[in-house]
């Protein structure tokens, strides 16, 4: 989502500045790639590239397709093979054994729903969204129907389907993604020959970050959650620490006591917390308080026996600690990667954060016996219209 809300940011800017644009969308993907589909790069005809469709490698080539899609005012899909060497224009050496399907998008201002127009709904509020990018494999000179429709979690549309005999199939695709929460792909085969393919994309909110503690260590955690895009915020009882100038910009506040605290916070299954004060009774009073709640990830900074005192205190209490309470709380908190700074500590907290959202084990790319990309995830199922 923070590519999204730079995309967002930097077509403002352009449309304020006079200026046109294009979006460089990844739809589909056969193979390895250094991005995945949804990946995207907006292109101003003066040449500013906002995003990123691969490590670098095809954003030259991109550019030139980007500016020539703003001068014919036409939406186009090119296919990089980065499987072929022998390709000196774009397969030499690039090593990414992949077929990777680019959309090149137009953006008229003046259209009411246009992609950055969907975008910006997608962004506005905090929960799950599907939006669907349609495309024509077998004609890539002519036209498109491109990102054309966004779908909310309360079942709200906008935008619209160009090719009525579409609409239904792609509706309930768009609901399955919403139930299985993944993207899936679907070649639309219709009544008259002809064939579209879609990309239904399933969009999570960002990450909302809650830091307990205000110290000093919180502050590589909020700079390295801010470069992933993550909502970022701080809560601590002491107003002399909680101060935003000790923190990234984006940085959200609190100065509250432990049992105010769920009062000015949003709760959601992309919620994770981090308890960091060095104060034993604000930590076990907000690990009482969290416990039943739905948010992602509870991490405890300090000794195992710490946290295994507060378990045992809240037992006392009467509290009653099911498995799925106890499944969610880390502590020690963070990977094992030899920490020692705030910084590495921060680092290996947030790592732990990002492998339990993915549901990942954290351990080393070089151990793995098979793809670091499931490809059955790019795989285009067929529906009959």
């Amino acid at each position: 989502m923070k590519e999204l809300r730079e995309i967002v940011r930097a077509y403002d800017e352009a449309v304020k500045a006079g200026k046109k644009v294009a979006l460089a969308s990844v739809v589909h993907l056969d193979g390895s790639s250094y991005r995945r589909p949804g990946a995207r790069m907006l292109v101003s005809d003066e040449g500013e590239l906002t995003g990123a469709i691969s490590g670098g490698c095809l954003e030259g080539d991109a550019l030139r397709k980007a500016m020539l899609a703003i001068s014919q005012n036409r939406t186009r899909l090119i296919t990089y093979d980065t499987h072929d060497e022998d390709d000196v224009t774009l397969g030499v050496q690039l090593g990414c054994a992949g077929v990777i399907q680019v959309l090149f998008e137009p953006i008229a201002p003046e259209a009411p729903l246009h992609p950055i127009a969907l975008f910006r709904k997608a962004l506005a509020l905090r929960q799950d969204s599907v939006l669907v990018t349609l495309f024509d494999l077998g004609n890539r000179t002519g036209d498109h129907p491109g990102t054309c429709l966004l779908m909310e979690s309360g079942g709200q549309m906008s935008g619209e389907i160009p090719i009525p005999a579409l609409d239904a199939a792609v509706r309930e695709d768009m609901r399955i993604a919403f139930s299985q929460k993944l993207s899936l792909f679907r070649e639309y085969r219709l009544a008259n020959g002809s064939v579209i393919t879609g990309f239904v994309e399933y969009l999570e909110p960002p990450v909302s970050l809650v830091v307990v503690g205000a110290g000093n260590d919180a502050v590589p955690m909020m700079q390295i959650a801010d470069q992933l895009g993550w909502e970022v915020r701080v809560v601590d009882g002491r107003n002399t620490h909680a101060r935003p100038e000790r923190f990234t910009a984006a940085c959200q506040v609190l100065v509250s006591k432990p049992e105010s605290v769920l009062e000015h916070l949003p709760l959601d299954g992309r919620t994770v917390f981090v308890m960091m004060t060095h104060n034993y009774n604000y930590d076990l009073a907000m690990l009482k308080a969290l416990l039943p709640t739905p948010v992602a990830y509870l991490g405890m900074l300090g000794p195992r026996k710490k946290l295994d005192r507060m378990l045992e205190e809240l037992r006392q209490q009467g509290i009653g600690l099911t498995t799925e309470m106890l499944n969610k709380v880390h502590g020690p908190a963070g990977l094992e990667i030899g920490a020692e700074t705030p910084e590495e500590i921060a680092l290996s907290m947030i790592a732990e954060i990002q492998t339990v959202l993915k549901g990942k084990s954290g351990g080393m790319l070089r151990d793995r016996t098979d793809v670091i990309h499931d490809r059955e995830s790019t795989r285009i199922g067929i529906r009959q219209i």
